[in-house]
């Protein structure tokens, strides 16, 4: 009885439908076609008055802090009047450098890419030329995402602490190692006791400070956001968590969800 009075109720609306397109020069169609998930829907995408498509990261302004000096170079020109880049597929002509308290960094900005330094609010406002653009809305996020790693990176600095969770497991950092050569002066190694029959000695790179407030913690820092987790996650790669006793080396707040043992 439910379905009939459901059929009625669907024909009566349907006739209703081609009363009120009867006026138009619409060909008439099912009522169900009208409903949210019909072929009707997507047509009233095209009639959208939204503004154009931005970056969600980029459009967001980067305040400078007052310790922190910010410029934009333009890069060296050949004899020729090109610009030297290092990848010429994003001519890239400019370059940013951030300067602060923990040193200096610089990138490399697209062409497409510009960038308004507002010295009195010392705010920085990023936009690119074709917001319709795929490539240049990732640019876009993208550069301003390692903009916002480098300020905080030279004047604050970036950390990351790692977890040794095992029995026996320890590190130290030594001046010294006996499997790997120094590639500068003054050059330090972790080295890692995590079950093997000898120490893991990993080099630490030029612009990280590495030390051992625990046996079983080891604090990076550094700079460079992307350096800094580099050596982080080549740290882990010598005992990765494992999900059945839980062991390994962790990587700031990360956690494994353990696994039952199979039992036969």
């Amino acid at each position: 009885m439910m379905l009939v009075d459901k059929s009625i109720r669907l024909r009566s609306l349907e006739r209703l439908a081609r009363q009120v397109f009867s006026c138009y020069a619409v060909t008439p169609m099912k009522f169900s076609s009208l409903l949210p998930n019909g072929a009707f829907l997507p047509l009233a995408s095209s009639f959208s008055t939204s503004s154009s498509r931005s970056s969600y990261i980029g459009r967001a302004p980067l305040t400078i802090p007052p310790e922190v000096e910010f410029n934009v170079i333009p890069l060296s020109r050949g004899s020729n009047g090109s610009t030297r880049t290092g990848t010429s597929s994003l001519g890239q002509q400019f370059q940013a450098q951030i300067k602060g308290p923990l040193g200096t960094l610089s990138m490399s900005i697209p062409s497409f890419v510009n960038i308004n330094h507002d010295r009195e609010s010392r705010k920085l406002s990023i936009s690119v030329q074709d917001k319709d653009s795929k490539t240049q809305r990732a640019m876009w996020g993208m550069v301003r995402a390692y903009l916002n790693n480098h300020i905080l990176g030279v004047s604050e600095g970036h950390t990351a602490i790692l977890r040794l969770v095992g029995v026996g497991y320890r590190a130290t950092v030594e001046t010294t190692a006996f499997t790997k050569k120094p590639e500068f002066e003054g050059q330090e190694f972790v080295s890692l006791k995590v079950g093997y029959s000898h120490p893991i000695e990993i080099p630490v790179p030029k612009g990280v400070k590495a030390s051992v407030p625990q046996p079983t913690r080891i604090l990076l820092e550094g700079p460079e956001k992307e350096v800094v987790l580099q050596l982080a996650a080549k740290i882990r790669t010598w005992r990765v968590p494992e999900p059945y006793k839980g062991k390994g080396i962790f990587v700031n707040g990360e956690t494994i969800k353990l696994k039952s043992k199979k039992i036969k």
